[in-house]
């Protein structure tokens, strides 16, 4: 295992070869080369359509799966410099977090995954043919802990899921897209793959080879909110019983999902909110992001959401939320 001074200046090394790259050729910074397409699946709405449907108890079930434990640097999953991080002293420093998968059953449309868990071949990260090796060290998968792989939950349930909603394409929400059949469909939010940063030049092949053989990523048709709360909402199954919602910062495709259940509803932030500390104390993710005011104005939008429903379960992008 490397510890934050080595991952910090590993990610250094990273970054300055990304550079390099990209002084030397303007192409190859995308996210990915994947094609993409607009998603047929789901209506555009507003948030006030959203909030009365979910006073409601609705059709669906909601799992949570743990696929993986994992360790990274506490400055990537939380904003330091915040003045309410400052306060409590936090320091840079190793954090445990958790690789999540969410499984969503609906009577009517079947059952979906929210992110991939985790492949097979991740077992022994030293020998999966999808990671290069500088990606590989950066993402610290020395302390990766594989708990249960996407294939083991297909063969455990008995099913294979009818798409994969992703919460955005970083590598760690679509690690467990090779074990699926290569005619899933898979949706993300707008412009994902095409966000340019230098450090894609690093990661971009890892992407594509984890998409490989899947068809376009459907891309979520966001229009303006009417209302405002959010960039987009989306209804997804046109049923009222879970909606899209575009939260940008983290990622410029950034979804986060809520579900009716017949408990009340089930939030599922994506890495709009990483830590259990981030979301009670209001501090957005740290150097993960792509950008950092969209981010903390995102996660405020989903506090805002959360606060208006007692019964409201949140689950966050790497931790669990204690209640």
């Amino acid at each position: 295992m490397i510890d934050t001074t080595e991952l910090s200046a590993l990610r250094l090394t990273v970054f300055a070869l990304a550079l390099a790259l990209l002084a030397t050729s303007s192409a190859g910074c995308a996210a990915s080369h994947h094609p993409t397409t607009e998603a047929t699946l789901g209506q555009s709405s507003s948030s006030s359509r959203m909030l009365a449907a979910l006073a409601e108890p609705g059709p669906t079930t909601v799992r949570t799966v743990v696929s993986a434990d994992w360790e990274v640097p506490l400055s990537g999953l939380l904003n330091l410099d915040h003045e309410r991080a400052v306060a409590a002293g936090l320091e840079d420093r190793t954090e445990p977090i958790h690789v999540f998968m969410h499984v969503v059953e609906h009577p009517e449309f079947g059952t979906y995954l929210i992110d991939s868990g985790i492949a097979e071949s991740f077992r022994d990260p030293a020998t999966d043919p999808h990671l290069g090796f500088i990606v590989a060290k950066a993402m610290n998968t020395d302390a990766l802990v594989v708990r249960k792989t996407t294939a083991e939950w297909m063969r455990e349930a008995g099913t294979t899921p009818a798409g994969v909603f992703l919460t955005h394409i970083h590598l760690d929400h679509i690690l467990g897209l090779p074990d699926l059949p290569k005619d899933t469909p898979v949706y993300t939010g707008p412009a994902e793959t095409g966000a340019h940063k230098a450090t894609n030049l690093v990661s971009a092949g890892t992407t594509d080879r984890l998409l490989a053989g899947l068809g376009a990523l459907r891309e979520w048709q966001f229009r303006p909110d009417p209302d405002g709360m959010f960039d987009g909402v989306v209804d997804v199954f046109g049923d009222g019983s879970l909606w899209a919602l575009h939260v940008p910062g983290h990622s410029p495709g950034s979804t986060a999902f809520v579900a009716r259940t017949a408990d009340g509803p089930v939030l599922m932030v994506g890495d709009a909110s990483h830590t259990a500390w981030g979301w009670t104390h209001g501090v957005e993710p740290g150097t993960f992001s792509d950008d950092g005011p969209r981010s903390a104005a995102s996660l405020a939008r989903l506090r805002e959401l959360a606060a208006r429903f007692e019964s409201m379960d949140v689950r966050l992008g790497h931790q669990h939320l204690e209640s």
